[in-house]
C-alpha cells in the first residue's frame, strides 16, 4: 500500500496506545455501556439508558390496594465527542524519527485529556449533590461530609471517587502529614513525600492538574419560590409525554422549569437550597434533616430556572412521585427563602459513584482502501484510537491524524456533586 505505516510506525503506535490507557485517569471510574454502532447511527448517536427502579413497601398480608404501577425512567445518552489531533511532518522533518514520536506523545495527551475533561465536566456540571466548606481543603472532616451526604440520601457504599484540584488535594495532603506525623507512618510519609492522599472516607481520591472554576452566585438575597401544593412547583415523574400530534416520546426525569421571583444574575452550574425543604433517603423516604442541594442547570426567561434534580416532594401523592421522592417540603411557604451555596469563586471538585456515570465509546467506521494508511486499537475500555497517515506528492507532506468518538453521561445525577472550599 503507497501510504501504509512502516513498523516504526506501528510500534510508535503501539506505544500511543498504552500510554493513552493509562493516561485515560478519571474515565476508568465511571461504567461503561457499549453500543451497538450501526443502531446508533440510526438514532443520531443517541441512546435511552434506564434509570433503576425504586420500589415501594407495604405492611400486612392483604394487598388488594397496593398493586402500583412503576414508571420506568430513563435519560438520553449520547456519543457526542469527536475529538480529533491533525499534524503534518515535511519531507525533511521525517528525517528525525524523533519528530513523528514527540508529536505521537503530545496527541496521545492532549486526546487522554479531553476525555477526563469530559468526565470532570458531566461530574462537577450535572451532579447535584453540593458540600459547601467555608475553610480551605484540610483533610478528613472535608471528605467525611461528602460521604454522610451519599449515605444519608442511599447512595450505594462502594466504588466512590473525588477528584480535588491540586491546590485543595494538596491541602488535604498537608493536614495527613501533619496531623498523622510519626515514623514510619505509611499515611503521613506519603503524603509528606508525594503529596499522596489515597482513600479517605470510603473515597479513592485523585489530584487533578485542571480543574474548572465556579464563580461565585450573583443571583443575590431575596430571591423566593412558592412550594405550596397549588403552585405546581413540584414535579411528577413520567416515562414519556404524548405530543399534541399524538407522538410518544420519552422523558428526561433529571430536570425540571420552576417560577421564581427572579432569575436575575443566576446563572447555570449555581447551587442552592429552598427554606423548609429536607431532602430524603431515596429508599426510607425518611427525613434526613439537610436541606436539599439543586443546580441550575439554564435560565429560560426571567422568573423559570431549569435545575436538577426535580423537585420530587410527593405533594401530588401520585405513585410515581412516591416512589421517586427525593425530598419533603416541611415548611410551606407563597414566598420560601434561596439560598445560593457557591458564595466565592472557586474550583469544583467533583465526586461520584461509579455507576452513576457512564462513558459510551463510539467507533469510526474508516475505509482501509481509499489511500490513507489506517490502523485502530481500543483501550480495556474499548475508547478506540483510530490513525490515519496520507501522504502527499505534490507538496512532500505526510498529513497524520489521531481520533477517537466517545459519549458520557450522567445517569444519575443525585448520585454525584461537588465539594468547594473557602466559601463564606
Amino acid at each position: 500500500m503507497p501510504n501504509g505505516f512502516s513498523k516504526e510506525e506501528r510500534v510508535a503506535f503501539e506505544n500511543i496506545l498504552e500510554g493513552f490507557q493509562d493516561a485515560l485517569v478519571l474515565s476508568r471510574n465511571v461504567a461503561v455501556f457499549n453500543t451497538d454502532q450501526t443502531t446508533m447511527e440510526r438514532t443520531n448517536n443517541v441512546m435511552w439508558r434506564p434509570q433503576p427502579y425504586i420500589a415501594t413497601s407495604y405492611a400486612g398480608t392483604d394487598m388488594t390496594t397496593n398493586f402500583d404501577d412503576y414508571t420506568q425512567l430513563s435519560v438520553p445518552a449520547t456519543i457526542g465527542f469527536a475529538r480529533s489531533v491533525p499534524f503534518v511532518l515535511t519531507a525533511t522533518e521525517l528525517r528525525d524519527a524523533l519528530q513523528e514520536g514527540r508529536l505521537g506523545d503530545a496527541a496521545k495527551q492532549k486526546l487522554a485529556s479531553d476525555i477526563n475533561v469530559s468526565v470532570m465536566n458531566v461530574a462537577a456540571n450535572q451532579g447535584t449533590l453540593f458540600v459547601k466548606r467555608t475553610t480551605a481543603a484540610a483533610g478528613f472532616d472535608d471528605v467525611a461530609l461528602c460521604e454522610a451526604i451519599m449515605n444519608e440520601r442511599g447512595v450505594q457504599m462502594d466504588s466512590r471517587y473525588l477528584a480535588l484540584s491540586t491546590r485543595d488535594y494538596n491541602g488535604m495532603a498537608s493536614n495527613l502529614a501533619v496531623s498523622t506525623r510519626s515514623f514510619g507512618n505509611s499515611i503521613s510519609d506519603e503524603a509528606l513525600r508525594r503529596g499522596f492522599v489515597g482513600q479517605v472516607a470510603s473515597f479513592e481520591t485523585y489530584k487533578l492538574d485542571y480543574a474548572n472554576r465556579k464563580t461565585a452566585a450573583a443571583g443575590g438575597a431575596g430571591l423566593t419560590i412558592d412550594t405550596r401544593a397549588t403552585a405546581l412547583n413540584y414535579y411528577i415523574p413520567k416515562a414519556t409525554s404524548v405530543a399534541t400530534t399524538g407522538e410518544t416520546a420519552n422523558v428526561d426525569n433529571r430536570y425540571q422549569t420552576i417560577t421564581i421571583s427572579s432569575t436575575t444574575n443566576v446563572a447555570a452550574g449555581d447551587a442552592f437550597t429552598i427554606a423548609g425543604v429536607n431532602a430524603v433517603h431515596l429508599i426510607t423516604k425518611g427525613d434526613t434533616g439537610q436541606l436539599m442541594t439543586f443546580r441550575v442547570i439554564s435560565v429560560p426567561s426571567s422568573t423559570t430556572l431549569v435545575i436538577s434534580p426535580p423537585i420530587i416532594s410527593a405533594q401530588s401523592g401520585s405513585d410515581a412521585e412516591i416512589q421517586y421522592q427525593n425530598c419533603v417540603v416541611n415548611t410551606t411557604s407563597a414566598t420560601s427563602a434561596i439560598v445560593f451555596l457557591n458564595t466565592v469563586t472557586a474550583f469544583q471538585n467533583p465526586f461520584w459513584f461509579k455507576d452513576s456515570i457512564e462513558i459510551l465509546p463510539g467507533r469510526y467506521a474508516v475505509p482501509t482502501d481509499a489511500g490513507a494508511a489506517v490502523m485502530r486499537a481500543s483501550t480495556d475500555q474499548g475508547i478506540e484510537l483510530v490513525m490515519q497517515k496520507q501522504y502527499d506528492i505534490n507538496t512532500m507532506r505526510t498529513k497524520y491524524r489521531l481520533d477517537t468518538l466517545y459519549g458520557v453521561v450522567n445517569k444519575q445525577p443525585m448520585m454525584s456533586g461537588l465539594i468547594m472550599f473557602s466559601q463564606t
